[in-house]
């Protein structure tokens, strides 16, 4: 399957490997991985801060710089559910509606794509330590993922994987949410953290780099015995290249 990837500027940005590590996978499992190094933002930022004018340009790029009838993977539920859903609000009833309608159908967040569409869970992936998963709020409640992480990364050999309380609540990055109310926003981290922590657990796993950015800013500062990884570092880790 030839499938175009969508990596979101946070990514790109900050964490690049986790860009190259979900290359690796999909072509490990036969994809053709097709990037068009033209692609820039989603325009999610814009949206979320209310300026949709702003967010329409963007979001009108990014139409443009896929392809509508391949699969777009993306290893961001955040920027998936954007376009997933927010891009009704921008272009429904406009000249670019069909095209919006086809896109939005075809895109992906990396673990939906390999467990619903490719059937695949098993990638040869070693990790030792035991894990939480972080359910991001895009990821449940934008593009409905739960099960697909826990089940991908229930076959990572030598990685225990248990549930900690509330890990369906926010971690507080909110985007401008942890700009805004900063003290709030440190709270949620510190309690996301803790609730890892009362696990015994050594990651903090998620399919949302933002929210890894921000648990890791809090565990970082109060030199916590635990770190954060995205879960296409942790599919690739033991065999990619890196």
């Amino acid at each position: 399957m030839t499938v175009q990837l969508f990596i979101p500027c946070f990514t790109d940005q900050l964490f690049p490997e986790t860009a190259f590590n979900t290359v690796r996978i999909l072509e490990k499992v036969g994809c053709n991985v097709i990037y068009n190094p033209q692609q820039t933002c989603c325009g999610q930022p814009a949206y979320n801060a209310g300026f949709w004018d702003e967010a329409k340009q963007v979001g009108h790029k990014f139409l443009h710089d896929f392809a509508d009838d391949l699969v777009i993977v993306s290893p961001s539920a955040s920027c998936t559910g954007m376009i997933k859903n927010a891009y009704n609000n921008l272009f429904t009833n406009t000249m670019v509606h069909n095209r919006c309608r086809s896109i939005q159908g075809n895109i992906h967040e990396l673990s939906d794509f390999l467990v619903n569409v490719l059937k695949k869970d098993y990638f040869g992936a070693e990790l030792e330590g035991r894990a939480v998963y972080h359910d991001s709020c895009s990821a449940l409640r934008e593009c409905h993922i739960r099960d697909e992480p826990r089940q991908l990364l229930s076959n990572v050999e030598g990685l225990e994987l248990v549930e900690m309380k509330h890990t369906d609540t926010c971690c507080g990055f909110g985007g401008t949410f942890a700009v805004k109310f900063e003290a709030i926003s440190s709270a949620m981290a510190e309690q996301k953290v803790h609730h890892a922590l009362e696990r015994e657990a050594d990651y903090i796993i998620s399919t949302d780099s933002s929210c890894l950015l921000h648990l890791q800013g809090y565990i970082d500062k109060h030199r916590l015995p635990i770190k954060t990884m995205h879960l296409a570092d942790v599919l690739a880790h033991g065999w990619a290249n890196i």
